[in-house]
Formats: structure tokens, sequence, C-alpha cells
């Protein structure tokens, strides 16, 4: 960020204890040192991870993916009476404008989420690997992500870490991270209810523990 003591420094100094001079050097130069700041800050004003309200807005035009859905999200407002899914740090606040039926627009965060899985999506290969590669970008720093290929046309996708929010669930169960290989079905999606490793019968890994250690799983479906 440019400021303007570093223009007026560059005034030679014959002219410098001049103060109508100076007062006219300032007036012409801040209003261009300030367009080249906000020029310079664009660039983060539209960077996917620091783009927020009509910024991130118009990354998704470009991207190709609105904010706005089809088909509202049910049962994720902010409720007193529910402790898991939609309390505290669970539940989304309905907006002014939010119809009472559900969820039309995502929340910056989720939104964010989304258009990473469309940008990974657009250069994936295809496999399974690559799948479990995105599932892991797409949540990273927040759940650790399992394939597993039922070697049957199906897969089964695990989230280790903490619970997922009710905004989280509600767009895989509509759909809306279609992640997996051609002609392969979602199964079900293990939906951890602890913070910690998920439950597996012979395993003993930082994702997977045996009795004692690992947690149920919720199974959810995708609609």
């Amino acid at each position: 960020m440019r400021t303007l003591d570093e223009y007026l420094q560059l005034v030679t100094s014959e002219h410098r204890d001049k103060p109508l001079f100076m007062a006219m050097v300032e007036m012409l130069v801040q209003p261009l040192i300030d367009i080249g700041n906000q020029m310079t800050e664009l660039v983060d004003d539209f960077d996917l991870d620091d783009a927020v309200g009509v910024q991130l807005d118009k990354v998704g035009e470009w991207i190709g993916l609105s904010r706005v859905l089809a088909i509202p999200l049910t049962g994720v407002y902010f409720s007193w009476d529910d402790t898991v899914l939609t309390g505290w740090e669970s539940g989304t606040w309905k907006g002014d404008f939010d119809p009472s039926t559900g969820l039309t627009s995502l929340p910056d965060d989720e939104y964010r989420r989304l258009l990473k899985a469309k940008i990974a999506a657009n250069h994936w290969d295809g496999t399974m690997e690559g799948a479990q590669a995105i599932w892991n970008l797409v949540f990273a720093g927040a759940q650790t992500i399992i394939v597993q290929d039922n070697q049957d046309m199906t897969m089964t996708i695990g989230f280790v870490g903490p619970p997922l929010t009710a905004v989280q669930q509600a767009l895989l169960t509509g759909g809306y991270f279609p992640l997996k290989p051609g002609g392969v079905r979602i199964r079900y999606y293990a939906i951890p209810v602890d913070t910690g490793p998920l439950f597996a019968w012979d395993a003993s890994s930082p994702e997977l523990q045996g009795w004692e250690t690992g947690s149920w799983a919720k199974e959810v479906s995708t609609s």
C-alpha cells in the first residue's frame, strides 16, 4: 500500500518548504494513490478465500455457480430445543428475508466450500483417488474424509472430525457435492456424532478406531 509521504519525500529541498506548492502536490497525488491502492485491494477482494458478500457472488458468476438454491434447505435454522443439529455453532440464523420453509441463500462459508468443490471437480481426473483428494480439499481444516469403494459400483464417504453443521448435512443429502466417478452411487455418508475417530472393525488409524475409542457414525443418504 502506497502512502502520500512516500511521494512527498521525492520533492526536492528547494520546493519542500513551500506550503502552497506542497499542498498542490498533495491535492494532485492523493487521488492517484487512493485509486492505485484500491486497484491493489481488488485482488484480495475477489480472491476465493477472502471474498465476502457481493464479491463472493461475482466469483461465483465466473465459476458458474450461484449461492441461491433452487430447493430450500430445510431443518437448518437455529433452534433452542436441538442441542445436536441446529443448536449453538450448528444451526443457521434465519435472515430477515429468508422464507420460513427453508434456507434459499447460502452463507459465505458454505458457498465458498461449494465453489471450491466446483473448481476442483472441473479439474478432476474421474478416479476414486482423485475424488478423495477433492473431498479433503473442500473440507480442509475441518474434517478428514475417508472414501471407501464398496466394489459394487457404490462408495461410502466418512467424515472424521467435529460433527457437521445442519447446512453441511443438508447440502450433502441434497446432492450438492456430486464428487463421484461416473456410474458410481454414494451409498451413504458416515457423519460423526462426536469429535474424534470413527468406529471400525479391525482398524487402528488416526481416522478409524475400535471399541472404546471410535465413535459410531450416523448414516445419512442422499435424496
